[in-house]
């Protein structure tokens, strides 16, 4: 059985599908959780909003429909093709879903979630919104122990994107201080692993009050409410040091706006967020503040593997978790849609 996408715009359909027959290096899982994100939101409606009214059309999303959804994955090691090699049937594996061609330069470097030929599970090739899903080799597959799956499923997006999102921040001196705006699924991951990861803690901007709650459990130093604020000066009395380095988890202009005008000389904001808009650049601004506004697109292979090992050694402290039936895929993509959640919702087939 599998929930299907068989148009933009369209609800999940329930389909009965039989068991993938693995062939070469592939590897089926039977899957037990299945982390619902919200790029499934964008890859349900088809785009992404660019602002102004323009809309950017999926540029590596879905191809062909029907289509399965799901991309934070873990699961049971079903069947194995002939040549795999290194997993045993039973196995129980998260799977990295940012599967490249693995042949260009871009795969060679490391860098396969930044392929312009994709594999990507759930996105251009069939995810976990079903009971199996097919895993082209088993290097993408990893043992995640004591781990609860529920909690091992959202590192392949949520926690994998955050963990790469603040590498890139680095690096931050002991005094000065991180932004996170946004404490939804990922900026959650983010700001548990803040301190693990940058060796500071981080402030929190979010509009939401229980959100600002589950921010400080988490291991935020502040979680600012926006609406309290009087412009970038205000913001910057409040954080009470210099601020180095923002994460934009929320991806919207006035979010992008407030970091790139709080940013001390020097400082970084990275972008993740794509909840969409835009926002004007002073360009002269980003060379006499010598200001790095750069991307981060989810994470490497061998980030997912760092990731694992602190999360195997209980580092960081972990999202909030709700287990709800695969039945309930599309509601729970439009709970995710209407901003209702705490952290995230795992299917479980």
């Amino acid at each position: 059985m599998a929930y299907e996408l068989t148009a933009f715009g369209a609800p999940l359909e329930v389909a009965t599908r039989v068991a993938p027959e693995p062939r070469g290096s592939e590897v089926v899982l039977r899957v037990t959780s299945s982390g619902v994100c919200h790029s499934d939101v964008h890859l349900r409606d088809g785009y992404y909003d660019l602002g102004r009214g323009r809309k950017l059309p999926l540029p590596r999303g879905v191809a062909t429909f029907p289509h399965i959804l799901g991309h934070e994955i873990a699961g049971e090691v079903a069947a194995l093709g002939p040549d795999a090699r290194g997993v045993e049937i039973g196995a129980r594996r998260v799977a990295y879903p940012w599967i490249g061609c693995g042949e260009c330069a871009v795969c060679r470097r490391g860098d396969e979630q930044l392929c312009t030929r994709p594999r990507a599970l759930g996105i251009t090739a069939l995810g976990g919104y079903a009971e199996y899903v097919v895993v082209p080799h088993p290097r993408y597959l990893f043992d995640f122990g004591s781990v609860a799956e529920e909690i091992a499923c959202t590192l392949a997006c949520s926690g994998l994107t955050a963990f790469s999102a603040l590498k890139k921040t680095m690096p931050i001196d002991p005094g000065d201080r991180l932004a996170i705006f946004g404490a939804g699924g990922v900026g959650l991951a983010a700001i548990g692993l803040a301190e693990r990861v940058t060796g500071v803690a981080p402030i929190v901007i979010e509009l939401d009050e229980s959100r600002r709650r589950a921010a400080l459990e988490a291991g935020a130093r502040d979680a600012i409410d926006p609406a309290t604020l009087q412009g970038s000066g205000d913001f910057v009395k409040r954080c009470g040091g210099r601020l180095t380095a923002a994460v934009d988890f929320v991806g919207a202009e006035t979010t992008a706006s407030l970091a790139f005008e709080s940013l001390t000389m020097g400082g970084t904001i990275v972008s993740v967020g794509l909840l969409g808009g835009a926002f004007a650049v002073p360009l002269p601004m980003l060379a006499l503040r010598a200001l790095s506004l750069r991307g981060s697109y989810v994470g490497r292979l061998d980030e997912m593997a760092e990731l694992l090992a602190l999360a195997k050694a209980g580092a960081f402290h972990p999202i909030p978790i709700e287990t709800r039936p695969l039945s309930q895929a599309d509601a729970a993509l439009a709970d995710l849609k209407a901003g209702h959640l705490i952290g995230r919702i795992v299917l479980k087939p």
